[in-house]
């Protein structure tokens, strides 16, 4: 009697069901998504360090803040000097006021900041180079992105621009007054001279509208304001006599 053949078996190779091959693509897509998203960052990021490094050498067009001035006002006020035929007292009064270890730092005053912090941030540690950061690349405000992107950008500035280049730019960008922007046109605006005539107590007067040129005014200064721009005033020539001005002037 012949043996009953039993069917062979066949192998047969796993496959992954379904569940598991959704998870594969699932994770085929997430990693292309954050090699898309890595190269999106680099080139970003390439861009904004080409942009700064043209600023070196091309004086900004205009700005954001100036755009968005001159849509509201209609139109805004802006001529270009060059530093050299900037007053240096104007120079000095600006450090002063706004920045008194200009040259000291790399783009964070850090004694400023602790100090700020003990204060309960009461009081500003923004230096020169972060609101040139501010006012030629970014928007104003208060928001956590744009303090993310002033807090990356300013090292990068102080790297690729001499202090010279930093203070040219903001004496050229700042708002003096209501649509009136850099010393350029503020010197003619307020007191009728360019801006390398300005006197030291003209200096002074514009150097502090700085922190709110909308509510405040060269011309017609609070007695506040008075007090404030005449210690100003003696800052500036501290910081000629101590050195602290010597990597802005010649």
């Amino acid at each position: 009697m012949a043996a009953k053949k039993t069917p062979a078996k066949t192998s047969r190779k796993s496959s992954p069901s379904g569940e598991g091959g959704a998870r594969l693509s699932l994770g085929g897509t997430l990693r292309r998504a954050l090699r898309w998203f890595g190269w999106a960052v680099l080139g970003v990021s390439l861009l904004l360090v080409i942009w700064i490094a043209a600023y070196r050498w091309i004086d900004p067009p205009t700005t954001p803040y100036m755009r968005a001035e001159a849509a509201r006002l209609g139109e805004i006020r802006q001529t270009w000097v060059p530093l050299d035929q900037i007053t240096p007292e104007l120079a000095r009064s600006v450090v002063a006021a706004e920045d008194a270890n200009f040259c000291a730092h790399w783009g964070f005053d850090m004694a400023a900041i602790r100090a700020a912090i003990e204060a309960g941030g009461t009081r500003g540690a923004s230096t020169l180079s972060q609101q040139v950061v501010k006012n030629a690349f970014l928007w104003h405000g208060r928001s956590w992105p744009r303090k993310a992107l002033e807090a990356l950008m300013t090292p990068v500035m102080e790297a690729l621009w001499s202090k010279q280049r930093i203070l040219e730019v903001y004496l050229n960008i700042a708002e003096f007054d209501e649509g009136v922007f850099g010393a350029g046109a503020a010197a003619p605006w307020y007191f009728g001279v360019p801006a390398s005539d300005l006197s030291r107590a003209q200096s002074a007067a514009l150097a502090v509208v700085l922190p709110n040129p909308k509510a405040r005014s060269a011309v017609r200064p609070t007695p506040t304001l008075q007090r404030r721009a005449a210690r100003v005033a003696d800052g500036a020539e501290t910081i000629r006599r101590d050195g602290r001005a010597a990597c802005f002037e010649d």
